[in-house]
This record gives structure tokens, C-alpha cells and sequence, in this order.
């Protein structure tokens, strides 16, 4: 599964597994077997050959420096994993010792008392030290890490060179330069859009709201509140959705459509700019403006600086029903270690999650340097709280980004409407 496949159905993963019922019982019991079988679940990708020859040597090695185990890996479809999950952690007896699981799944497999505290583990671990922020973030829990940092998946912004040169326009170094460009495009050439955005693409709009200073909510743990109808949230919405409009991205059209909408509608040649990921490359060297396109990273609102963007991926984590648990957490790190990150950079086009390996892979392929200085400029992440699934399966941002593009709504209304949903997700999640 490449990663627009991964963040794509991210939706269904979180909201299947925020139904799952609290474990009364999924503890190893305090067994820490040295010897035996571990299981453990990856997921299937789109062309898994690479990813299955990286584990191999992963596994071996590991079979070799624990004399007496074997281990068993299952690549496991997307579409049916959150049921697997869910039911591995109500049936310890079945269950893996290690899972690589959605990065924004952390807090809701917590609640659900399936995945081990690492903690200790994870601060002994050198190579943790160099481990991004926001990856760091995405495993942790209260304080207490649940899981190693696998890969990182950003956003930047891609834009035609053919478009900008035929037209003389500059590339855009804020983000109203953006809007301004596609305003530009979209008058000079009608059939194109200035820069394809979508009213259900969520983790292209996040980056308007937080580099005009909102947040999406604050707080820690249990106590999360919405922040979305902030008066700087406010401002971002009012950026993002200023794009949606005859001159640029028609609401009619664009008000609909996702991320994978506006990376197809980019790679097919039908607008100059689009914000898509670094895992969006295949598909737009797949597509008609191979050869005609760069990418910087995205604006931020003064002129050199870069917006935030959200840290998608996945990590590895071990089961808290593990018979196993030195020898899982010791798999766990192999996994998730600076060797077998850069060796997937190589094979699958993963995005380390340490700062020092990522560097490296920059220097080895120019396209992924303003993927990894948007990492560097530091990057965001969703509330680390399990009523997350919620909001984002009822499509609560969506919503809130369509009623003001549609019309419906102005911008106040809508961003308050969308808090106060938050604050019911969150309120009932405790």
C-alpha cells in the first residue's frame, strides 16, 4: 500500500476502530518468554516485494541474535485490517506480539488497552534521541510512548513549470501568493485550476489554520477543547476557503473532492498547483505533467516561512498481550530502526523519521528536500485523544470547510458549529 492509499483510508480505520469495546482483560499475565515464535502484522502495500525483502533481513538478523526464535509476519490487507486489530486486542490468545498500525491511531488503541507502554524502552533506546518531534508525538500518550516512529508522510506544494514560465508568474513565497497565482492562472488559461483544492481534503486545509497561529484544539490527555472558531483558526478557514471560487477551484466542482481528487486533478494535467504529498510523487510522474512540474514546500503567511503541515505515516508497536515483551520491544526497535528506515527510503520511498537519515535522503534524491525542510520547520499532528476517530469519521472539518464554501454558512457560524462537535467527541470520549 503506497501512502495516498494509506491516508486515503485512514477515515475508516480510525472510525472502525474507535467502536472497539474496552478489553477487560488483555494482559501477557507478566510472561516474558526468551525463546519461541513471535507474530507479527505489517500492512500490505501496493507492489510489496521491496517492503517484504527489507523485513526479511529485519527478521533474520533478528533470528540470529535470539538463538531459539522464529518469527511469523502477516501482511495484512488495508480494507480489513481495523477489524483485525480490533479483534486481536479482545483475543490476546490470537493476537500478534507487534503491529505497525496508522499513525493517528495511537490514542484510541490506548483506550482500548492494546497496545504495551514502552516507555522505559523507548528513553533507553539510542537512536530514539534522534527521532523527529512530531513523530516522537505521534506515539505518545499521556506522557507515557506506546510504539517507535516507522515513517513520516508531509505535504508541499507542486506547481506547474511549463504554466508559471509560459505566464511569467513567480512561484508564490506566501500563502496569499498562492491565491494570487491561481487567480493569475485561472484568467489567463480557464480550462486549468489555478491550484486544485478540495472541501473534504482535510490535511490540505490544516496548514492554512495553523500557519495563521490556530489550532484545531488544546490540550492534553482527557481534557481536550476545541479551537477551531478561535479568531486565528478563523483566519486560516477564511484563506482556505477563499480558493474555492469561478476564479480558481469552482465550489460546484471542488467542494467535493479530497486529496487524492486534487493530486489526480494535478497529475492530470487540469491545474498549475496542488498540495500533495511526498507519496503523491508515482502518481504525478504516472501522469501527463511528468517533466513539467517542481515542487517547493508550501508558504507559510510571511515570506519565508514555511506553513505547517500535518505528519502522516505509521509506527510499530507491541501488544500489551505479549507473552514476548523483551524480545517484541528488541523486534519493535529493528523495525523501526535508522537502518531499516533508510533501506525502505530505498526500496519504497518512506520518509524516515529521523531528522539525521532523512538528511541523507535528501542528499541522495533532490525531490525530497522540501518535503524534509517543511519537516525540519517543524510539522503538526492531530489532538492525541480517541474522540480524534470521531470528529474525523463524521467528517466534521469537511463539513464545516463545505458550508462556507457552498454558501450556507459564513465562516463564524460554521467554525462554531464545528467546535462545538468537537467538544461533544471529546466530552464523550473521556
Amino acid at each position: 500500500m503506497k501512502l495516498p492509499v494509506r491516508l486515503a483510508l485512514l477515515l475508516t480505520l480510525v472510525a472502525a476502530t474507535a467502536c472497539a469495546p474496552q478489553t477487560s482483560d488483555n494482559s501477557s499475565s507478566g510472561k516474558d518468554d526468551k525463546t519461541g515464535t513471535l507474530r507479527v502484522w505489517l500492512f500490505q502495500e501496493v507492489g510489496n516485494q521491496p517492503k517484504e525483502a527489507v523485513v526479511d533481513t529485519v527478521l533474520a538478523d533478528f533470528e540470529k541474535a535470539h538463538e531459539g526464535t522464529e518469527v511469523t509476519v502477516e501482511y495484512i490487507p488495508v480494507e480489513t485490517r481495523a477489524q483485525r486489530i480490533k479483534a486481536a486486542f479482545n483475543d490476546p490468545a490470537s493476537a500478534p506480539d507487534v503491529i505497525e498500525y496508522g499513525n493517528t491511531d495511537t490514542a484510541g488503541y490506548v483506550k482500548d488497552g492494546g497496545l504495551l507502554d514502552v516507555t522505559a524502552e523507548f528513553a533507553a533506546w539510542d537512536e530514539a534521541k534522534d527521532t523527529d518531534p512530531t513523530a516522537r508525538q505521534s506515539v505518545t500518550v499521556d506522557g507515557k510512548v506506546y510504539g517507535a516512529p516507522y515513517f513520516v508522510g508531509v505535504r508541499a506544494l507542486y506547481y506547474r513549470t511549463d504554466v508559471f514560465e509560459r505566464l511569467g508568474l513567480d512561484v508564490p513565497r506566501t500563502l496569499d501568493e498562492v491565491g494570487s497565482a491561481a487567480e493569475a492562472v485561472r484568467a489567463a488559461e480557464p480550462d486549468l485550476y489555478g491550484i486544485a483544492v478540495g472541501g473534504a481534503y482535510t490535511y490540505g486545509a490544516m496548514p492554512f489554520i495553523w500557519a495563521h497561529g490556530g489550532e484545531l484544539a488544546t490540550g492534553k490527555g482527557g481534557s481536550y477543547a476545541a479551537a477551531i472558531d478561535s479568531a486565528a483558526a478563523q483566519q486560516g478557514i477564511e484563506a482556505y476557503t477563499s480558493l474555492f471560487g469561478d476564479d480558481n477551484c469552482p465550489a460546484a466542482k471542488c467542494a467535493g473532492m479530497g486529496g487524492n481528487d486534487t493530486v489526480t486533478a494535478f497529475a492530470s494535467g487540469k491545474a498549475a498547483m496542488a498540495i500533495a504529498g511526498n507519496f503523491s510523487h508515482q502518481a504525478v510522474e504516472a501522469g501527463k505533467v511528468k517533466g513539467n512540474y517542481a515542487v517547493v514546500p508550501l508558504p507559510g503567511v510571511e515570506r519565508g516561512s514555511i506553513a505547517p503541515a500535518f505528519a502522516g505515516g505509521n509506527n510499530i508497536g507491541v501488544l500489551k498481550s505479549t507473552s514476548h515483551r523483551t524480545l517484541a520491544v528488541d523486534l519493535m526497535k529493528r523495525l523501526a530502526s535508522k537502518q531499516t528506515q533508510a533501506q525502505l527510503f530505498d526500496e519504497m520511498g518512506f520518509l524516515p523519521t529521523f531528522a539525521d537519515v532523512r538528511q541523507q535522503a535528501a542528499a541522495k534524491d533532490p525531490f525530497v528536500k522540501p518535503f524534509v525542510d517543511t519537516l525540519a520547520a517543524g510539522t503538526r499532528f492531530v489532538p492525541a485523544s480517541p474522540a480524534w476517530a470521531q470528529i474525523d469519521s463524521s467528517l466534521v472539518l469537511p463539513t464545516m470547510f463545505q458550508e462556507v464554501v457552498s454558501g450556507r454558512k459564513e465562516v463564524p457560524a460554521a467554525a462554531g458549529d464545528a467546535a462545538r462537535r468537537m467538544n461533544e467527541a471529546f466530552g464523550s470520549a473521556g
